[in-house]
Order: C-alpha cells, then sequence, then structure tokens
C-alpha cells in the first residue's frame, strides 16, 4: 500500500522520472505551454514551482541549485532573467494546468500547463469582468435597481424636451423674412 507516499511514480524508475521532469521542466520554462498527460502535468507542477520560487532570489548558490535540477543552462539563464521578473510579486501559483479532450490512441486525460504570467487570454480581461451569483433573490434586486436610473434618465430627457419647446421659435421667423425681402429688392 502506498500510505503516506506523495510521490507519484508515472509508471517510471526514480532516474528516468528525474531525467523526464527535468526535460519537461526545461520545455515548460523554454515554451511556456506544454501539452503533455494529466498525471505528469501535475506531477510536473510539483517539480517546477520550487525552482521558479527559487529563482526569485538569483545568487550563484540559488543557480547552482537550480542547474542540478534542469541540467540546462539556457534553461537556467531564461528563469533566472526573465520569468523570475515576471513572478516576482506572486506568491506562488506559477502554473496553470487547463484539461484537454482525452488522446485518440488510449484515451489518455491529456492537459496543457502553462505559465500563468505569460498567458494574455486570461490577464485583465477576465479581471475587468464583474463575477456573478446564481443567487434566487438577486434578480429582483438588481431589475429594480437598473430601472430607477432608467426612469430618472427620462424624466430629464422630458423636461429638456419641454424646455426646448418653451424657447420662442418667432424670433428666428422674422430675421429670415427680412433677408429674403432685401434679396427681392
Amino acid at each position: 500500500m502506498r500510505h503516506g507516499k506523495k510521490v507519484n511514480h508515472l509508471g517510471r524508475t526514480d532516474s528516468h522520472r528525474k531525467a523526464m521532469l527535468a526535460n519537461m521542466a526545461t520545455s515548460l520554462i523554454k515554451h511556456k505551454r506544454i501539452i503533455t498527460t494529466l498525471a505528469k502535468a501535475k506531477a510536473l507542477r510539483q517539480y517546477v514551482e520550487p525552482l521558479i520560487t527559487k529563482s526569485k532570489n538569483d545568487t550563484t548558490h540559488s543557480r547552482r541549485t537550480v542547474f542540478a535540477y534542469l541540467k540546462d543552462k539556457d534553461a537556467v539563464t531564461l528563469l533566472f532573467r526573465e520569468i523570475s521578473e515576471k513572478v516576482a510579486n506572486r506568491p506562488g501559483g506559477y502554473t496553470r494546468i487547463i484539461k484537454m479532450e482525452n488522446r485518440l490512441g488510449d484515451n489518455a486525460e491529456m492537459a496543457f500547463i502553462e505559465l500563468v504570467d505569460y498567458n494574455e487570454v486570461y490577464g485583465k480581461t477576465v479581471q475587468a469582468e464583474k463575477k456573478t451569483t446564481r443567487r434566487r433573490g438577486g434578480a429582483k434586486k438588481k431589475a429594480t435597481a437598473e430601472a430607477a436610473p432608467v426612469e430618472e434618465i427620462v424624466a430629464a430627457e422630458e423636461v429638456a424636451v419641454e424646455e426646448v419647446e418653451a424657447t420662442p421659435a418667432v424670433e428666428e421667423t422674422p430675421a429670415t423674412e427680412e433677408s429674403s425681402e432685401e434679396k427681392k429688392d
């Protein structure tokens, strides 16, 4: 039994699993998003998020520690230069896993894992939208709240129309008649 054992072995030996996760982490850092199975994506999240946290502190020791995991100099450089600047004020949760359709060949659950700060779709537009709730009584309150300002606007427009009608339009007519008489002479 697996009581208290939190590591998903993914059906591989220890050395094979570590090499696979290092390669996947390198690909994630270089490409910002990769498609893989759901189990591998969850294992990769546990593997790569501590490395991103370590990259916030740019010291020689943290670079060597991250290099021991990734084993790729370009990925370490990219992580410490570019990615650490984007995630500097984020307290955690650097990756996002989104489930996809199952794979056609073996019906495996597929997902893509991405770095959160590099996705433009889920960026500022989603945060600007108003969050709605599905409560029963909320629709009545919302309808009355929206109806009141509309009634005020309609009343204000009626007052403006009455003021326009009350202004004398007769002053303009004699001036145009005088100008037409001058043209005839």
